[in-house]
């Protein structure tokens, strides 16, 4: 998760995947067209950057040294990034364009920590640090807040390189060592004023509490995002506008980013005296705590001085149950995203007096009229500590059909990041289309609640159908030819399978009111 946490799913994911795409081909596509790049003048002027060269789309995210010379990203500093120990020199470039997607590049390295948390959890524990339905909850969730990007340049970099273009009071070198350690300070520093808020103010926790929703807490939750919380978060990063160059900024907007993937994880108890200075997994896990002693505690994103300094440090003490005070039970993304909104909606409209429906949206989840601006503790529900998580029981090949479906909708999805370049508006609203109904009615098939259930089998029938027509016709595609003709079995057996399924639950029903 991460609050505006973390990585190829983020949903402050500060740039848009558009690399180097490979063509696509099929009646949805378009062919490419070769994009200027930005040049930089070396005469009068030299090291100045041109406004306009901020504002471009990259044509790749290749990095550009200090020395000018072009180079990709090695694993070994894409590993580094996930802890935030790449230097200025191999960190620090001339425009915007040049910045690599950093965030993209690591979706391996989130993998092998997942599959890594996993591994080490079974050693020390004999169990594994998740379930199937919180993961591809929190997966899908990621991957709503990661779509707008699909469409726009994130509103972070989009609004930051306005107020620089326009507003900007002195300019600071782009390859200072003092430029890259003051972003760095700067950038946390307003994460952590960002996060504060996010929990304090009403209007602004409806969007931050998607990430708290889990009641597990692993790696799956680092990816955990909002869809809304992008709106919201640029504001706080305006003031570095003034004075610190764009390229800079995103390269800071990436790591504070990447830096709390790791931090998600019950495998790591303790780092010894870095507990002083960084955010640490042990300082998170009392944030994701809805144990009263956790409430409101530790928003650093990779520092923890600012929580020490501004009084919300709290250290890991009585065992942590994670997830919202008041659980949501839901597996359903839209539903996670959006029912905070309706419930301030309906406390809005319940509320008497202008002032007291003002303070529904800008004061404290907890607060009610006649309260504090943050709520009474005492009315933060008590914590056992045997407080079991929302997980309904579903047959074994239910499991196995989720994982498989989400598999190649995931698939789905890393190749529309891949060739998003080369297709139509028509086609890319398609597989955004396809992918959120996908992703819908994988949240009702893990609840498997009762009266869901026929819904639930019918919504699958449609998702199938649509998709296997989509794919039929061209429109979808897979990085494998081989698959072609599995995709069209797996999806014919499906839509068979869930529809003698619905038809036996409504012969059983009549059978019922006979």
């Amino acid at each position: 998760m991460i609050s505006k946490e973390v990585g190829s799913f983020s949903a402050a994911n500060p740039l848009s995947a558009k690399g180097k795409r490979t063509q696509a081909t099929g009646p949805g596509c378009r062919p490419e067209r070769a994009r200027p790049r930005a040049r930089c003048p070396r005469a009068a002027g030299a090291g100045r950057v041109p406004p306009s060269a901020h504002l471009r789309r990259p044509q790749s995210w290749v990095g550009t040294a200090r020395s000018g010379r072009t180079m990709g990203t090695t694993a070994g500093q894409q590993l580094r990034a996930l802890f935030y120990v790449v230097p200025p020199g191999e960190s620090s470039f001339r425009t915007l364009d040049e910045v690599p997607d950093y965030v993209e590049k690591s979706i391996p390295f989130f993998i092998a920590f997942i599959v890594l948390e996993f591994a080490v959890s079974w050693v020390q524990q004999r169990k594994l640090p998740g379930r199937i339905n919180d993961g591809i909850s929190s997966l899908s969730l990621g991957i709503l807040s990661r779509l707008p990007d699909v469409l726009f340049r994130s509103v972070d970099l989009v609004s930051y390189v306005y107020v620089w273009n326009n507003y900007k009071l002195f300019e600071l070198p782009w390859d200072s060592h003092w430029t890259w350690y003051l972003t760095f300070l700067g950038v946390d520093f307003a994460y952590y004023w960002f996060h504060r808020v996010s929990h304090e103010v009403n209007i602004l926790w409806a969007a931050h509490q998607v990430h708290h929703s889990s009641e597990d807490y692993n790696l799956f939750t680092a990816l955990r995002q909002s869809c809304l919380q992008r709106y919201t978060s640029w504001m706080f990063n305006l003031p570095m506008a003034l004075f610190i160059p764009p390229s800079v900024f995103a390269v800071h907007l990436q790591f504070n980013l990447l830096y709390q993937f790791w931090i998600h994880t019950e495998v790591i108890t303790n780092i010894g005296p870095l507990e002083w200075i960084l955010n640490t997994p042990s300082h998170h896990r009392v944030h994701h705590g809805r144990n009263p002693y956790c409430i409101d505690k530790n928003y650093g994103g990779t520092l923890i001085i600012w929580d020490r300094i501004f009084g919300a440090f709290e250290a890991e003490d009585a065992k942590v149950v994670y997830g919202l005070t008041h659980p949501v039970n839901s597996f359903e993304p839209i539903l996670l995203q959006l029912r905070p909104l309706a419930h301030i909606w309906n406390t809005f409209w319940a509320t008497p007096g202008f002032c007291n429906k003002l303070s529904v949206i800008f004061k404290g989840p907890g607060w009610g009229p006649g309260k504090p601006r943050l709520g009474l503790p005492e009315e933060i529900p008590a914590v056992t500590g045997n407080e079991v998580p929302f997980n309904p029981s579903v047959p074994a090949y239910l499991n196995c059909y989720a994982v498989v479906h989400f598999a190649v909708i995931m698939e789905l999805y890393i190749d529309l990041l891949a060739t998003v370049t080369t297709l139509s508006q028509q086609t890319i609203l398609l597989r955004i289309g396809i992918i959120i109904l996908s992703l819908t009615s994988f949240g009702f098939l893990m609840e498997s609640r009762q009266d869901i259930k026929p819904k639930a089998g019918i919504l699958e029938i449609i998702r199938c159908a649509v998709f296997l027509g989509a794919y039929k016709i061209g429109y979808l595609r897979n990085q494998l030819s081989l698959l072609d003709y599995a995709y069209e079995v797996l999806f014919s057996l499906c839509i068979a399978f869930w529809g003698i399924q619905t038809m036996r639950r409504i012969t059983s029903s009549k059978d019922k009111h006979l």
